[in-house]
Protein backbone atom coordinates (compact mmCIF):
# COMPACT_ATOMS: atom_id res chain seq x y z
CA UNK A 1 0.00 0.00 0.00
CA UNK A 2 1.44 3.28 -0.97
CA UNK A 3 1.50 6.22 1.87
CA UNK A 4 2.96 9.19 2.62
CA UNK A 5 3.51 10.96 6.41
CA UNK A 6 1.68 13.94 7.78
CA UNK A 7 3.79 15.60 10.29
CA UNK A 8 0.51 17.15 12.68
CA UNK A 9 1.81 20.74 14.64
CA UNK A 10 -0.18 22.44 17.03
CA UNK A 11 0.30 24.77 19.91
CA UNK A 12 0.02 23.82 23.26
CA UNK A 13 -1.01 24.83 26.58
CA UNK A 14 2.67 26.12 27.95
CA UNK A 15 2.26 29.49 30.24
CA UNK A 16 3.29 32.32 29.68
CA UNK A 17 4.27 31.46 26.28
CA UNK A 18 2.87 28.76 24.10
CA UNK A 19 4.95 26.14 22.78
CA UNK A 20 4.84 24.19 19.46
CA UNK A 21 4.17 20.46 19.31
CA UNK A 22 4.01 17.86 16.58
CA UNK A 23 3.56 14.13 15.75
CA UNK A 24 3.31 11.85 12.84
CA UNK A 25 0.63 9.88 11.02
CA UNK A 26 1.44 7.69 8.40
CA UNK A 27 -1.83 8.10 6.02
CA UNK A 28 -2.91 6.13 3.19
CA UNK A 29 -2.20 7.88 -0.18
CA UNK A 30 -5.54 9.56 -1.87
CA UNK A 31 -6.51 9.88 1.91
CA UNK A 32 -7.10 13.61 3.29
CA UNK A 33 -5.23 14.11 6.81
CA UNK A 34 -8.18 13.31 9.33
CA UNK A 35 -8.61 14.39 13.27
CA UNK A 36 -6.45 13.05 15.31
CA UNK A 37 -5.66 13.18 19.42
CA UNK A 38 -3.59 13.38 21.56
CA UNK A 39 -2.66 13.37 25.40
CA UNK A 40 -3.38 16.89 26.50
CA UNK A 41 -2.05 16.22 30.13
CA UNK A 42 1.24 16.33 28.65
CA UNK A 43 0.92 19.76 26.92
CA UNK A 44 -0.73 21.47 29.59
CA UNK A 45 -4.15 21.79 27.93
CA UNK A 46 -5.53 18.82 30.44
CA UNK A 47 -5.83 16.68 33.25
CA UNK A 48 -5.18 13.16 33.57
CA UNK A 49 -8.40 11.91 34.25
CA UNK A 50 -9.80 13.98 31.01
CA UNK A 51 -6.55 13.61 28.90
CA UNK A 52 -7.98 12.99 25.37
CA UNK A 53 -7.79 16.39 22.93
CA UNK A 54 -8.52 16.39 19.26
CA UNK A 55 -6.07 17.48 16.51
CA UNK A 56 -8.13 19.75 12.98
CA UNK A 57 -6.26 20.19 10.30
CA UNK A 58 -6.67 24.00 8.89
CA UNK A 59 -3.65 24.33 6.99
CA UNK A 60 -1.26 22.19 5.25
CA UNK A 61 1.50 22.37 2.61
CA UNK A 62 4.61 20.34 1.26
CA UNK A 63 7.29 19.01 4.34
CA UNK A 64 10.44 20.67 3.08
CA UNK A 65 12.23 18.35 5.32
CA UNK A 66 11.20 15.09 4.32
CA UNK A 67 9.86 15.97 0.86
CA UNK A 68 8.72 13.59 -1.68
CA UNK A 69 4.36 13.18 -1.36
CA UNK A 70 5.04 14.15 2.85
CA UNK A 71 3.10 17.47 4.57
CA UNK A 72 3.04 19.51 7.10
CA UNK A 73 -0.48 20.30 9.18
CA UNK A 74 -1.27 22.64 11.37
CA UNK A 75 -4.51 21.85 13.34
CA UNK A 76 -6.66 23.58 16.17
CA UNK A 77 -7.33 22.20 19.33
CA UNK A 78 -10.27 21.04 19.67
CA UNK A 79 -12.09 19.70 23.26
CA UNK A 80 -13.73 16.30 22.59
CA UNK A 81 -17.34 17.42 22.23
CA UNK A 82 -15.94 19.63 18.95
CA UNK A 83 -15.59 23.06 20.72
CA UNK A 84 -12.46 25.14 20.47
CA UNK A 85 -9.63 24.04 23.23
CA UNK A 86 -9.21 27.60 25.58
CA UNK A 87 -5.47 27.17 24.24
CA UNK A 88 -7.01 27.71 20.57
CA UNK A 89 -6.50 31.53 19.72
CA UNK A 90 -7.49 30.71 16.04
CA UNK A 91 -10.75 30.38 16.35
CA UNK A 92 -11.76 33.77 17.53
CA UNK A 93 -9.05 35.05 14.63
CA UNK A 94 -10.96 33.41 12.13
CA UNK A 95 -14.33 34.69 13.14
CA UNK A 96 -12.86 38.61 13.18
CA UNK A 97 -11.61 37.66 9.47
CA UNK A 98 -15.16 37.13 9.02
CA UNK A 99 -16.98 39.18 10.18
CA UNK A 100 -14.21 42.14 9.01
CA UNK A 101 -14.00 40.67 5.78
CA UNK A 102 -14.96 43.91 3.47
CA UNK A 103 -11.84 45.61 4.93
CA UNK A 104 -9.90 43.56 3.21
CA UNK A 105 -6.66 43.95 5.74
CA UNK A 106 -3.49 42.13 4.98
CA UNK A 107 -0.63 41.59 7.25
CA UNK A 108 3.55 41.42 6.92
CA UNK A 109 5.49 40.29 10.24
CA UNK A 110 8.41 40.97 10.77
CA UNK A 111 9.48 37.50 13.07
CA UNK A 112 13.21 38.24 15.12
CA UNK A 113 14.72 35.37 16.66
CA UNK A 114 18.36 34.99 18.10
CA UNK A 115 20.27 31.59 17.77
CA UNK A 116 21.65 29.87 20.93
CA UNK A 117 24.96 27.62 21.29
CA UNK A 118 23.44 25.77 24.86
CA UNK A 119 23.70 28.80 27.16
CA UNK A 120 25.06 31.52 25.26
CA UNK A 121 24.20 33.37 21.95
CA UNK A 122 25.75 31.34 19.20
CA UNK A 123 29.24 32.96 17.98
CA UNK A 124 29.50 34.55 21.50
CA UNK A 125 32.92 34.43 23.10
CA UNK A 126 33.01 32.01 26.05
CA UNK A 127 33.79 34.61 28.54
CA UNK A 128 32.64 38.63 28.21
CA UNK A 129 31.21 40.29 25.10
CA UNK A 130 31.40 40.56 21.77
CA UNK A 131 32.10 43.92 20.38
CA UNK A 132 29.04 46.38 20.97
CA UNK A 133 26.30 46.58 18.39
CA UNK A 134 26.66 48.09 15.16
CA UNK A 135 28.26 46.06 12.46
CA UNK A 136 25.76 43.09 12.74
CA UNK A 137 22.33 44.67 11.35
CA UNK A 138 22.82 43.32 7.37
CA UNK A 139 26.12 42.65 8.06
CA UNK A 140 28.22 39.88 6.53
CA UNK A 141 31.71 38.38 7.29
CA UNK A 142 32.34 35.09 9.73
CA UNK A 143 33.57 37.84 12.40
CA UNK A 144 29.73 39.70 12.47
CA UNK A 145 27.32 37.19 11.04
CA UNK A 146 26.87 33.75 13.18
CA UNK A 147 24.36 31.13 11.50
CA UNK A 148 24.06 31.97 8.46
CA UNK A 149 24.00 28.54 7.37
CA UNK A 150 20.86 27.60 9.24
CA UNK A 151 19.16 30.96 8.05
CA UNK A 152 19.95 30.33 4.60
CA UNK A 153 18.57 26.47 4.64
CA UNK A 154 15.20 27.53 7.01
CA UNK A 155 14.42 30.10 3.75
CA UNK A 156 14.75 27.51 1.24
CA UNK A 157 12.55 25.35 3.68
CA UNK A 158 9.70 27.94 4.11
CA UNK A 159 9.68 28.73 -0.01
CA UNK A 160 9.80 24.97 -0.74
CA UNK A 161 6.93 24.32 1.78
CA UNK A 162 5.15 27.37 -0.58
CA UNK A 163 4.70 29.65 2.63
CA UNK A 164 4.60 33.45 1.72
CA UNK A 165 7.94 34.25 3.29
CA UNK A 166 9.24 37.75 1.98
CA UNK A 167 12.79 37.75 3.22
CA UNK A 168 15.45 37.42 5.65
CA UNK A 169 17.94 39.57 6.95
CA UNK A 170 20.66 39.81 10.09
CA UNK A 171 19.56 42.03 13.19
CA UNK A 172 21.06 44.24 15.49
CA UNK A 173 22.41 41.86 18.01
CA UNK A 174 25.07 39.12 16.86
CA UNK A 175 23.55 35.90 16.68
CA UNK A 176 19.86 37.37 15.86
CA UNK A 177 17.99 37.18 12.55
CA UNK A 178 14.87 37.83 11.16
CA UNK A 179 12.29 36.64 8.56
CA UNK A 180 9.48 37.91 7.33
CA UNK A 181 5.66 36.63 6.51
CA UNK A 182 2.89 38.10 3.91
CA UNK A 183 1.07 40.20 2.87
CA UNK A 184 -1.53 37.95 3.98
CA UNK A 185 -4.50 37.67 5.43
CA UNK A 186 -4.87 37.52 9.53
CA UNK A 187 -5.37 33.61 9.64
CA UNK A 188 -2.69 32.83 6.65
CA UNK A 189 0.23 34.98 7.98
CA UNK A 190 -0.78 33.64 11.34
CA UNK A 191 -0.79 30.02 10.50
CA UNK A 192 2.19 30.44 7.81
CA UNK A 193 4.24 32.25 10.36
CA UNK A 194 3.74 29.45 13.19
CA UNK A 195 4.79 26.56 10.03
CA UNK A 196 7.89 28.62 9.62
CA UNK A 197 8.51 29.01 13.23
CA UNK A 198 8.16 25.33 13.25
CA UNK A 199 10.69 24.65 10.16
CA UNK A 200 13.66 27.22 12.18
CA UNK A 201 13.29 24.84 15.04
CA UNK A 202 13.42 21.91 12.88
CA UNK A 203 16.12 23.04 10.97
CA UNK A 204 18.21 24.15 13.50
CA UNK A 205 17.54 20.97 15.33
CA UNK A 206 20.33 18.77 12.56
CA UNK A 207 23.00 21.98 13.33
CA UNK A 208 22.37 21.08 17.13
CA UNK A 209 21.79 24.93 17.86
CA UNK A 210 18.58 26.21 19.72
CA UNK A 211 16.41 29.24 18.32
CA UNK A 212 14.92 31.38 20.94
CA UNK A 213 11.91 33.87 20.18
CA UNK A 214 12.81 35.57 23.80
CA UNK A 215 11.80 39.46 23.73
CA UNK A 216 14.94 40.05 25.79
CA UNK A 217 17.28 37.26 25.19
CA UNK A 218 20.55 39.27 26.64
CA UNK A 219 20.22 41.36 29.32
CA UNK A 220 21.81 44.66 29.12
CA UNK A 221 22.69 47.06 26.19
CA UNK A 222 21.87 44.74 23.63
CA UNK A 223 18.73 44.65 21.08
CA UNK A 224 15.60 42.30 21.84
CA UNK A 225 13.55 40.51 19.70
CA UNK A 226 10.35 41.65 18.15
CA UNK A 227 7.23 40.08 16.23
CA UNK A 228 7.02 43.75 14.20
CA UNK A 229 3.57 44.05 12.57
CA UNK A 230 2.89 45.48 9.41
CA UNK A 231 -0.97 45.89 8.22
CA UNK A 232 -3.54 48.07 5.84
CA UNK A 233 -6.69 48.13 5.20
CA UNK A 234 -8.35 48.49 1.76
CA UNK A 235 -8.73 52.08 2.52
CA UNK A 236 -5.12 52.44 4.28
CA UNK A 237 -3.98 51.50 0.69
CA UNK A 238 -5.26 54.54 -1.27
CA UNK A 239 -5.10 57.10 1.97
CA UNK A 240 -2.61 58.82 4.00
CA UNK A 241 -5.29 59.75 6.02
CA UNK A 242 -6.59 56.16 6.99
CA UNK A 243 -3.31 55.03 7.85
CA UNK A 244 -3.22 57.59 10.30
CA UNK A 245 -6.71 57.29 11.59
CA UNK A 246 -5.75 53.73 12.00
CA UNK A 247 -2.65 54.53 14.31
CA UNK A 248 -5.09 56.55 16.38
CA UNK A 249 -7.37 54.23 16.99
CA UNK A 250 -5.19 51.92 18.40
CA UNK A 251 -4.42 54.61 21.07
CA UNK A 252 -7.39 54.10 23.68
CA UNK A 253 -6.49 50.11 23.69
CA UNK A 254 -2.76 50.61 24.14
CA UNK A 255 -3.15 48.62 27.59
CA UNK A 256 -4.95 45.68 25.92
CA UNK A 257 -2.73 44.98 23.33
CA UNK A 258 0.46 45.58 25.68
CA UNK A 259 -1.28 42.62 27.88
CA UNK A 260 -1.48 40.24 24.98
CA UNK A 261 1.52 41.24 22.87
CA UNK A 262 4.01 38.73 24.97
CA UNK A 263 5.55 37.88 27.58
CA UNK A 264 8.33 40.14 28.84
CA UNK A 265 7.62 42.88 26.91
CA UNK A 266 8.07 45.29 30.00
CA UNK A 267 11.92 44.27 29.26
CA UNK A 268 11.87 44.58 25.73
CA UNK A 269 9.61 47.87 25.24
CA UNK A 270 11.85 50.16 27.61
CA UNK A 271 12.28 53.37 25.26
CA UNK A 272 15.99 52.20 24.43
CA UNK A 273 17.04 50.06 21.71
CA UNK A 274 14.32 51.44 18.80
CA UNK A 275 11.33 50.78 21.26
CA UNK A 276 9.05 53.14 22.86
CA UNK A 277 8.13 52.67 26.69
CA UNK A 278 5.01 50.23 27.15
CA UNK A 279 3.95 52.85 29.17
CA UNK A 280 3.79 55.38 26.80
CA UNK A 281 1.94 55.13 22.84
CA UNK A 282 2.64 57.40 20.19
CA UNK A 283 3.29 57.26 16.47
CA UNK A 284 5.32 59.38 13.71
CA UNK A 285 6.75 59.00 10.38
CA UNK A 286 10.05 57.05 10.11
CA UNK A 287 10.13 56.57 13.91
CA UNK A 288 11.86 53.52 14.99
CA UNK A 289 11.06 54.88 18.72
CA UNK A 290 7.37 54.95 18.07
CA UNK A 291 4.69 52.42 19.11
CA UNK A 292 3.57 52.60 15.60
CA UNK A 293 5.73 53.54 12.54
CA UNK A 294 3.86 55.29 9.04
CA UNK A 295 7.24 54.33 6.72
CA UNK A 296 8.73 57.21 4.57
CA UNK A 297 7.45 55.74 1.51
CA UNK A 298 3.93 55.77 2.84
CA UNK A 299 4.26 59.43 4.14
CA UNK A 300 5.67 60.24 0.38
CA UNK A 301 3.07 58.30 -1.49
CA UNK A 302 0.25 59.22 0.44
CA UNK A 303 -1.17 56.06 0.96
CA UNK A 304 0.52 52.56 2.07
CA UNK A 305 0.38 50.68 5.20
CA UNK A 306 1.60 51.37 8.75
CA UNK A 307 3.79 49.58 11.51
CA UNK A 308 2.93 48.03 14.99
CA UNK A 309 6.38 47.89 16.37
CA UNK A 310 5.05 46.69 20.02
CA UNK A 311 4.27 42.85 19.92
CA UNK A 312 7.15 40.96 21.08
CA UNK A 313 8.88 37.89 19.20
CA UNK A 314 7.10 35.70 21.37
CA UNK A 315 3.65 37.00 20.22
CA UNK A 316 0.90 35.05 19.22
CA UNK A 317 -0.05 36.03 15.98
CA UNK A 318 -3.57 34.95 16.17
CA UNK A 319 -3.97 37.13 18.90
CA UNK A 320 -2.01 40.28 17.25
CA UNK A 321 -3.63 40.00 14.24
CA UNK A 322 -7.04 40.22 15.82
CA UNK A 323 -7.27 42.82 18.22
CA UNK A 324 -5.57 45.07 14.74
CA UNK A 325 -8.40 43.81 12.96
CA UNK A 326 -11.09 44.97 15.83
CA UNK A 327 -9.70 47.75 16.58
CA UNK A 328 -9.08 49.19 13.29
CA UNK A 329 -12.27 48.08 11.44
CA UNK A 330 -14.47 49.00 14.38
CA UNK A 331 -13.06 52.94 13.68
CA UNK A 332 -13.65 52.50 10.08
CA UNK A 333 -17.11 50.96 10.60
CA UNK A 334 -18.25 53.91 12.80
CA UNK A 335 -16.50 56.63 9.96
CA UNK A 336 -19.17 54.43 7.53
CA UNK A 337 -16.63 52.28 5.88
CA UNK A 338 -17.74 49.00 6.36
CA UNK A 339 -17.14 47.08 2.75
CA UNK A 340 -16.31 46.82 -0.52
CA UNK A 341 -19.83 46.60 -1.55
Amino acid sequence: MSVYKAEYIWIDGAKPTAKLRCKTKVIASGQQPPEWGFDGSSTGQALGHASDCVLMPVFTCPDPIRGGDDILVLCEVLNTDGTPHVSNTRHACAAAVEKYAGHEMIYGIEQEYTFFDGIKPLGWPDNGFPAPQFGYYCGVGADEVFGRDVVEEHLEACINAGLDISGINAEVMPAQWEFQVGPVSATAVSDQLWIARWLLYRVAENYGISATLNPKPVKGDWNGAGAHTNFSTRTMRASIDSCTAAAESLRPRHALHIEAYGHGIEERLTGHHETCSYKEFKYGVSDRGSSIRIPWQVARDGKGYIEDRRPCANMDPYLVTRLILEGVCENERAKGIDSGR
